[in-house]
């Protein structure tokens, strides 16, 4: 394969041409075959055309983005930017083909409209590119037609020059040359891909035959308008498809009977954090902030590159000297010349970071990584670009805010007795009801339902899908969630969902879907008859009536059918507890705290309050109640002060009593001080109820001690480690003897002055057996 050896053995700085500037000799169009996202392929791009100035520039992308070209030459258009093309009836159906400002079909697009040249788009149309079933427009084959694996190029091209890494050879023969013929690289390229085309033919991409075929008639096109002084700017693997002679006949039937849907396209924001990921619609670059500045650095690149880093890691509170820079340049450089390289790549100067500046820790390397190798870099389009009337509506809403889109996560705080932090309040909850993540509620300085909110906002550039997806909805931001809102609740699949969108739309201020949806709510609550569904629903409703006033949204729909949702949970919630097994009283104790919670927040609802206290007492003394059950009403009733001390120690007692199964006993224990209800302080502040826990875990049978301890250990563990160490200083006192009804001076209720040694020294013939000694006298 002669041309690889030619391409890899020239390197950087020795070029095929006389001199600098020096335009391919080639007859013909002009193909520069680059690779994506590259910028010694911006570098050289610019200068090649700058010395060629061709009448019409090509560049790989959809047709359709023909109509969007000029408005890349606007003040207000900033890279990273992306295509977005996308079905019409379809949203979802969409791809990107996202450019930098270190990207060859940037520099290009930018060249042309600066001299006045004309650009086409040449790739395949995003009409034929959505139809297919894979928007990528590849079939997922593994294999070449040959029975080989599918090849990448560049791979191909660093093995036969020797190298392991592709990325490395990379840099190496096009990154970082130095100054020579432009054009050499190009030619290079050109040649070893021809070879390479004729060893693996497609190389597993059988759709690339078929947009190399509308590319070749795109160039035929061109050529009738501009005759030969045409530059064509795409992928090196291209080129010599492009170069092959070939009949319109041939290309038109590779063509015919393509699937096409209707699409629309614009150009949408870009960050270099997305460019960096590999998966959804990523460009797979690693090092996108690395990339640009070796674009944009005029010239000593390593130089400059740890001046910025020195700069970020002072902003950080790291001591960095212009002593350390220099002695990081320095290790960089010569890290290049131990590894052979003509200049440090980033694995020098990552390196030379690392042991300099960093003083060997990756700790603050991680933020250089994430800050600067990387970046937050997020673009900006124009206004005048095309966009659905929805994004119109939303960026209006935006500017009103002041919510700017930002690449890099940020916590927005709302109090929301402020006019505008509750306007803003309601648009992301709108946004978030529409499927547009923009922000997510965070746990903030105050719990849910009050006057704060607190929220994570990122903007990602994919969100413009989202949007043009909620676009069918409605215009603005608004009507699209009402009429969401609206169908949500006529498809709901049960009572849980529409109480939940009922609450949503109070959080987000949709006062008009809400008669549709409290329709919906009381017709699908007359007819559960499923307390765990009442149940799971009235926490909800309980909150939208707490809280909806914060927000200026009437409630007063909520409160009848909140009312009669607690009245049926009164009602049918003793025999659901009596009929439950292990698993379904598990979930019936989340139900009943929920429902505790939620009668607590209900306004004027001191009559409900003592029917459910009711409630709840009966489940407590009822014999077949599970015990965890039990356990948790009774716990329930204390907290309230629906009993005193003297009455919770009476129910645990029977509950602990020799004629209850310690399984039961066990759950009932659970129920009690289990869960995050506090039950390790009640234990540690009355030792009463400590004593009775004690001395019922003393009794257990050793048969069923082992069928015990598992529930009993889920019980304590969950206590602060502060609570379980004072629990076990009580019970290591040991139980007071003698039948003091009082406690001696000094001593904790229900437990002695001291330890009992006698009681102590009993577990020391164990400890022997488990650790292999001998007991001592």
């Amino acid at each position: 394969m002669t041309a690889v050896a030619t391409a890899t053995a020239e390197g950087p700085g020795r070029t095929a041409a006389t001199g600098p500037g020096t335009a391919p000799r080639r007859a013909g169009p002009l193909l520069l075959g680059v690779r994506h996202h590259g910028p010694g392929s911006a570098r050289g791009v610019r200068a090649v055309l700058e010395a060629r100035r061709p009448a019409a520039v090509l560049i790989e992308g959809p047709a359709e983005a023909d109509a969007l070209a000029a408005l890349a030459g606007e003040e207000d258009m900033r890279p990273p930017v992306a295509l977005l093309a996308h079905a019409v009836d379809d949203p979802g159906r969409a791809a990107f083909w996202p450019m930098a400002e270190f990207s060859p079909e940037w520099v290009a697009l930018r060249w042309a409209l600066d001299r006045g040249a004309a650009v086409r788009f040449v790739d395949l149309p995003a009409a034929h590119t959505l139809a297919a079933a894979d928007p990528t427009w590849d079939d997922g084959e593994d294999e070449v037609a040959g029975g080989g694996p599918r090849i990448d190029p560049v791979a191909e091209l660093a093995a036969a020059a020797g190298y392991e890494d592709a990325e490395r050879w990379w840099e190496d023969v096009v990154e970082l040359r130095g100054d020579g013929d432009p054009a050499a690289p190009f030619e290079a390229l050109a040649e070893a891909m021809g070879a390479l085309r004729e060893a693996y033919g497609h190389g597993g991409h059988p759709r690339d035959l078929v947009r190399e075929a509308h590319m070749r008639l795109r160039l035929r096109d061109a050529r009738k308008e501009f005759g030969d002084d045409v530059a064509v700017v795409c992928g090196a693997w291209h080129v010599p498809a492009l170069a092959r002679r070939t009949t319109v006949a041939a290309d038109r039937a590779l063509l015919k009977g393509l699937p096409k849907v209707r699409t629309e396209t614009t150009w949408v924001p870009w960050t270099h954090r997305r460019l960096a990921r590999r998966s959804g619609y990523g460009a797979g670059i690693e090092a996108p902030g690395w990339y640009g500045h070796l674009f944009t650095a005029p010239d000593r690149p390593v130089e400059r590159w740890m001046t910025k880093v020195a700069g970020l890691l002072r902003a950080e509170d790291h001591p960095v000297s212009p002593a350390h820079v220099i002695e990081a340049v320095r290790l960089a450089e010569t890290l290049a010349a131990l590894r052979g390289r003509p200049l440090p790549g980033l694995d020098e100067t990552t390196d030379a970071v690392r042991a300099v500046l960093c003083d060997g820790s990756d700790v603050p390397l991680d933020l250089v990584r994430d800050r600067l190798v990387v970046g937050d870099v997020l673009g900006r389009v124009p206004d005048t670009a095309p966009a659905v009337p929805l994004e119109r509506d939303l960026a209006r809403r935006r500017r009103t805010l002041r919510l700017k889109p930002e690449a890099q996560e940020r916590t927005l705080e709302l109090d929301l007795r402020k006019e505008t932090d509750g306007e803003r309040s309601r648009l992301l909850h709108r946004l978030r009801l529409l499927g547009v993540g923009w922000g997510e509620p965070a746990a903030g300085r105050t719990g849910t339902g009050t006057f704060r909110e607190t929220w994570r906002l990122r903007w990602e550039p994919e969100l413009h899908v989202r949007v043009a997806e909620a676009g069918v909805w409605g215009t603005t931001v608004e009507a699209a969630a009402t009429a969401k809102a609206e169908a949500g609740a006529r498809g709901a699949a049960g009572l849980t969902d529409i109480t939940a969108l009922a609450e949503h739309c109070l959080l987000a201020g949709l006062a008009d879907a809400l008669p549709v949806v409290m329709r919906a709510l009381a017709d699908r609550a007359a007819l559960d008859t499923d307390v765990a569904h009442l149940a799971q629903a009235l926490p909800a409703l309980a909150r939208a009536l707490r809280y909806g006033d914060v927000r200026g949204t009437g409630t007063e729909a909520l409160a009848d059918v909140a009312a009669g949702l607690a009245e049926r949970i009164c009602v049918g919630l003793p025999p659901a507890c009596a009929e439950a097994g292990a698993d379904a009283a598990a979930a019936l104790r989340e139900r009943i705290d929920d429902v505790h919670q939620a009668l607590g927040l209900l306004p004027e609802a001191a009559g409900l309050a003592d029917r459910w206290a009711d409630v709840v007492r009966r489940i407590a003394h009822h014999d077949r109640v599970p015990g965890l059950l039990r356990g948790r009403a009774a716990r329930i009733l204390l907290d309230d002060g629906r009993i005193s001390d003297d009455e919770a120690a009476p129910l645990m007692s029977r509950a602990l009593s020799p004629g209850t199964t310690p399984p039961d006993a066990a759950a009932w224990i659970e129920g009690f001080v289990g869960g995050a209800s506090g039950g390790g302080l009640l234990l540690v502040h009355d030792e009463r109820l400590l004593a009775l826990v004690d001395s019922w875990l003393a009794s257990v049978p050793a048969a069923a001690f082992t069928d015990v301890l598992p529930l009993l250990r889920r019980t304590f563990s969950a206590y602060e480690p502060a609570v379980r160490r004072t629990l076990g200083e009580l019970v290591a006192r040991g139980p007071r003897s003698g039948g003091q009804d009082r406690p001696a001076p000094g001593a904790t209720p229900g437990f002695a002055a001291g330890l009992d040694r006698e009681r102590a020294d009993g577990v020391l013939p164990l400890l022997h057996l488990i650790l292999g000694t001998e007991a001592r006298v």
